[in-house]
């Protein structure tokens, strides 16, 4: 049986993941934030097929122009001063959020194309099914193991209604915190955002807590 990894070669293993993920995609890494799209894959894809209808600049001012024609009945008088204002520098105020590139602000990117984000999900899956499959403990099983049943429940039904209700609390809490382990706790902390620090912190004192309550209280 193959042991478990080291954690130094884990942690190395990881990081040449995430950082890999965002040179290839430059996008960061996160799993919640690709999952709940693959789900809404429909919606996705027409987000994704209308911002390429309108990334030409060109097709942009045409589809105005349709649009004002469709709704006024009279052409707009010139599309020239539109482009121009579309591109134009916004005045800097009191208020006014710095910019990044000499012009108005930039928007947040969007997420990494909706195929890349399906195929690390299944390169997921796929990864974790050939190391336990090469580490000799993949078996096929229905409960969580002995310790589980000593100290949660032995009925499958019980066992079935836990595991389901805390996926559910995860998932909430996850889009409640904006991200998971991996968008927090890898990409946020390396960058030292003060949100991810906090959330992860969050989290994972809270596993902590709930595992020394399991192991060492009850």
């Amino acid at each position: 049986m193959t042991p478990y990894w080291p954690w130094w070669a884990g942690a190395v293993g990881l990081a040449v993941l995430t950082i890999g993920y965002t040179l290839a995609t430059d996008r960061s890494f996160g799993v919640s934030g690709a999952w709940e799209r693959v789900l809404h894959w429909r919606r996705e894809a027409e987000l994704e097929r209308r911002e390429a209808e309108f990334a030409d600049e060109q097709a942009l001012v045409a589809a105005l122009d349709a649009a004002t024609v469709e709704h006024f009945g009279t052409a707009p008088v010139a599309s020239a001063p539109v482009a121009s204002a579309l591109a134009a520098p916004v005045s800097a105020g009191p208020a006014a959020a710095p910019a990044t590139d000499g012009r108005r602000p930039l928007a947040p990117p969007r997420p990494a194309p909706l195929v890349t984000q399906a195929v690390l999900l299944v390169s997921i899956f796929v990864g974790g099914l050939v190391a336990a499959v090469t580490s000799g403990r993949f078996h096929i099983r229905f409960d969580m193991g002995a310790g589980y049943r000593h100290l949660v429940t032995g009925n499958p039904v019980a066992m079935v209604a836990l595991l389901f209700a805390g996926g559910v609390l995860v998932g909430f809490g996850t889009r409640l915190a904006g991200g998971c382990s991996s968008g927090h706790g890898l990409n946020g902390c390396g960058r030292l955002s003060p949100v991810s620090l906090v959330a992860t912190a969050t989290f994972f004192g809270t596993a902590v807590a709930v595992s020394f309550l399991l192991w060492k209280v009850i």
